[in-house]
């Protein structure tokens, strides 16, 4: 009998949903090591037939929305109700010593116990805006292994939502009433990608401040238009303590996949991501290969210390590098 390839044990293992073996498999597509990545792309290819039956759902929120509690409460929500759930939680790497907190497992708790539940956290790294470099493969691997729910938390900083949203189908915005002037403090850009925006915290004495803040929510998002003519984004309350308003906000992600897949959004939404995808790859590998050059490598601490001392522009330096790089590519 011939050996079976590398591959297979980690392909077999996702489809069974061992869950030693997901995890071995989202910690082979993280590596940088140029076999890890190597065999991580075979790996994806014979797990891709498997995937793409998910409802994916990116949540991001300002800090203090209780992002993780209410993770933790839709998802005991939607596995009371059959569904299995994979959380892919994005945590801020320290910029200093490059560790990262890794402690979602901790603020969910409960769910982390729960067997038709994955939680797994995920350094965020150096890439733009904090969203770790392999969460789209993570995503494929987690709907492989059978999960029909999978979740994205954002480190809720910079331009991760941006990132996130372009990766799923439905984007939550969480936010609280009473943290001062709320519209003010939402960028126009974040709700512009908003799906819906659901207000946390909505119990006890500050129900009636989480009234407000949806009719004030509800007034900006009309000023926007729309990204998608069979949806538009709805303001929601509700309490990931007293569990209020869960149930609304997990039937609005329901109906917003069952519009957008009658008119053939979804479909076509999930086609460009995964072009976007495609070129964002491309510009990546690009720039490794033009950082693994030689010729840039030798010329590189120069031109920094050239344009650093203002003896050479920006753009002449970046043609003389492009230039530095064409030349050992092309051999001329």
């Amino acid at each position: 009998m011939a050996p079976k390839h590398p591959s297979s044990h980690y392909v077999d293992g996702v489809l069974a949903r061992d869950r030693r073996i997901l995890a071995k498999t989202i910690t082979l597509l993280e590596s940088s090591r140029p076999d890890h990545q190597a065999l991580a792309r075979e790996v994806l290819d014979d797990l891709m037939p498997h995937t793409g039956l998910a409802i994916r759902l990116g949540i991001t929120g300002v800090p203090g929305a209780g992002k993780s509690t209410f993770i933790e409460s839709l998802g005991r929500y939607v596995t009371d109700r059959g569904h299995s759930l994979a959380v892919l939680a994005i945590d801020p790497s320290s910029r200093r010593s490059g560790g990262s907190v890794l402690a979602d497992k901790t603020r969910m708790e409960q769910l982390s116990m729960n067997p038709a539940a994955y939680i797994r956290p995920s350094p965020a790294g150096t890439t733009l805006g904090g969203v770790a470099r392999k969460t789209r493969e993570s995503m494929l691997v987690c709907e492989a292994a059978g999960f029909d729910v999978v979740i994205v938390e954002t480190v809720g900083v910079g331009q991760s939502e941006t990132a996130v949203a372009g990766m799923v189908d439905f984007f939550l915005v969480l936010m609280i009433a009473g943290a001062g002037d709320e519209i003010q403090g939402i960028k126009k850009g974040l709700m512009e990608l908003a799906d819906a925006v659901a207000i946390n915290k909505a119990d006890g004495d500050n129900i009636p401040a989480a009234e407000r803040a949806k009719r004030d929510y509800l007034s900006a998002l009309h000023l926007l238009r729309p990204a998608s003519q069979a949806w538009s984004p709805p303001v929601l309350t509700c309490s990931s303590t007293t569990l209020q308003g869960i149930d609304e906000v997990w039937q609005t992600v329901l109906d917003h996949r069952s519009r957008l897949t009658a008119v053939g959004e979804l479909q076509e939404k999930r086609r460009t991501q995964s072009l976007d995808w495609m070129w964002s790859m491309i510009e990546e590998g690009l720039r490794e290969q033009f950082h693994a050059h030689s010729g840039v490598k030798s010329l590189l601490p120069s031109v920094l210390s050239r344009v650093a001392h203002g003896t050479l522009a920006p753009g002449a330096a970046a043609r003389e590098l492009l230039e530095a790089s064409r030349k050992e590519t092309t051999g001329c």
